[in-house]
C-alpha cells in the first residue's frame, strides 16, 4: 500500500531553513505501531498524520520515539499541504480556516496574508525549583527557571542562549517533554532554543508548541501583546506571535521541500 508523503519546512521562508516535518494525508488511520515506525524511519523532529472528518481533520504527531500532545511546526506543515498541495491548492484566501481535532483539543490554522497562523492553547509557566539535572544539563545557570509542560530557563542575553552546549543525557532524565532556553533578542522581541532528547529530538530547529509558553511569558515581561520571535537553532525559525486571552496565535511561513509516496507493508 502506498500513501502520499510531503516534507515541509515550517516557520521559514527559505528552502533549507526552519523545521522539517513529514506530512502523511490518510484516508483512514494506520495502526499506531506503523505510524511510529514511519516517524522513526523519517527521522525528523515530527511526522504528522491526518484524516478528514465532517468538521475538519483529525491530526496526530509523532517524533522518532513517541507520539506527542502538541506540535506547532507539523501543524503549520499540515495546513500548508492542505492549502498548497491538495484539494485547496491555489484556493486559500485571506481568512481561510482549517480545524484540527487533536490530543490538545481543537486547534485551528488561519490564512493571514502569506502567513499560516495557528490558534493554540496558552500555557503560562510558573516559577519552580530548578532540578540539578537541568542546571547540569544546560551548563550555564539561568536567571530564573519556570515550568509549564516544559521547563523554561531564562537567560540575561541572546549570546548566552546561543552559547549553550547542553548535556543531552542529563536533560533526557528530566520529567518534562522539553527544555526551553530563552532571552530578550537583539533583532527580535525574544529568542529561544528548544531541547527534547527525552522524545528523540536533541535540539528542535523551530518549535511551535514551546511558544504556547513563551508568548504568555514574554507578553507579561515586555508588556506587549504582539511580538516577533526567533528560534536561534542552526536552521533558524521566525515566529509572529500574539497573545489572545487564554489562546496564543503563532504565525509562520512554510516551504514544500519534497513530494512523494511511502510504501507501507500490508500485514
Amino acid at each position: 500500500m502506498r500513501i502520499p508523503y510531503f516534507q515541509v519546512n515550517a516557520f521559514t521562508r527559505i528552502p533549507y531553513g526552519g523545521n522539517p516535518a513529514g506530512v502523511c494525508p490518510l484516508k483512514e488511520w494506520l495502526p499506531e505501531k506503523v505510524m511510529q515506525e514511519i516517524a522513526a524511519e523519517n527521522n525528523l523532529a515530527e511526522t504528522a498524520f491526518f484524516v478528514a472528518e465532517s468538521s475538519g481533520y483529525l491530526l496526530r504527531w509523532f517524533t522518532p520515539a513517541a507520539e506527542v500532545d502538541l506540535c506547532g511546526h507539523a501543524t503549520v506543515a499540515s495546513a500548508h499541504v492542505l492549502w498548497a498541495e491538495l484539494h485547496g491548492a491555489g484556493k486559500a484566501t485571506e481568512g481561510s480556516r482549517l480545524r484540527f481535532q487533536t490530543r490538545s483539543g481543537e486547534l485551528a490554522a488561519h490564512k493571514r496574508s502569506d502567513l499560516i497562523e495557528l490558534d493554540f492553547p496558552s500555557r503560562p509557566p510558573q516559577p519552580c525549583q530548578a532540578p540539578h539535572a537541568l542546571l547540569q544539563g544546560l551548563g550555564r545557570k539561568p536567571r530564573e527557571v519556570l515550568r509549564a509542560r516544559d521547563y523554561l530557563a531564562l537567560y540575561d542575553s541572546q549570546a548566552e542562549v546561543a552559547a549553550l552546549r547542553p548535556d543531552m543525557e542529563q536533560l533526557a532524565s528530566l520529567d518534562a517533554l522539553g527544555i526551553i532556553a530563552t532571552a530578550r533578542g537583539t533583532d527580535a522581541d525574544f529568542v529561544s532554543r528548544f531541547f527534547a532528547p527525552k522524545v528523540g529530538v536533541p535540539e528542535d530547529p523551530a518549535t511551535g508548541s514551546s511558544h504556547s509558553t513563551l508568548i504568555p511569558f514574554w507578553a507579561g515581561r515586555l508588556n506587549k501583546m504582539e511580538m516577533f520571535a526567533r528560534q536561534i537553532s542552526k536552521r533558524g525559525g521566525e515566529f509572529h506571535c500574539r497573545l489572545d486571552g487564554e489562546r496564543v496565535r503563532i504565525g509562520g511561513h512554510a516551504v514544500t521541500y519534497c513530494r512523494g509516496e511511502i510504501e507501507v507493508p500490508v500485514e
